[in-house]
């Protein structure tokens, strides 16, 4: 029982540290409204280091450097969009966390649905044939008489 206590209690720790925001108080802005604007960018920005992160969730230097950006350009008075924009200019499409859909991300937005259905493609052909392989033919003329040959048995009254 201590044992499973003690398991629960290190996996509601490590759950509860995933989501940990690594902003530094150093980084924080005085203006709540503005730090307020700033984590909701973060939001959407991705640390281009640790990729399945946001820049606020991740401990990375780059990360880092991202967060104090984006508070550095809301005190110059960007609004949201021109700090994404910013944003952008200089890490491309890939810092957004939802990168917009254009040719260069087509691939991107609509390869796991393409490789889904060609996988289940794949899949109904080979179970199709393994069904043809599975299923006998029929027998022609030729195979049917030497089978009757064969049951009837040397004598041919069909007893072995």
């Amino acid at each position: 029982m201590k044992a499973l206590a003690a398991a629960v209690f290190g996996l509601a720790l490590l759950l509860g540290a995933a989501g940990a925001p690594a902003v530094q108080p150093d980084e924080v802005l005085d203006d709540p409204a503005l730090e307020a604007r700033a984590r909701a960018i973060g939001q959407n920005l991705r640390c281009v280091v640790c990729q399945n992160q946001t820049i606020d969730e991740s401990d990375a230097e780059l990360a880092r450097d991202l967060r104090v950006l984006v508070r550095q350009r809301l005190l110059a008075g960007d609004s949201d969009r021109q700090v994404l924009n910013y944003a952008v200019s200089r890490y491309g499409d890939f810092v957004l966390l939802s990168p917009p859909v254009k040719d260069e991300t087509f691939l991107l937005w609509f390869a796991p649905a393409l490789l889904t259905v060609g996988a289940g493609v794949g899949v109904w052909l080979y179970l199709r044939r393994q069904r043809r392989l599975a299923e006998p033919s029929p027998l022609d003329a030729n195979e049917r008489a030497r089978l009757a040959k064969v049951l009837a048995g040397p004598d041919g009254d069909g007893a072995r």
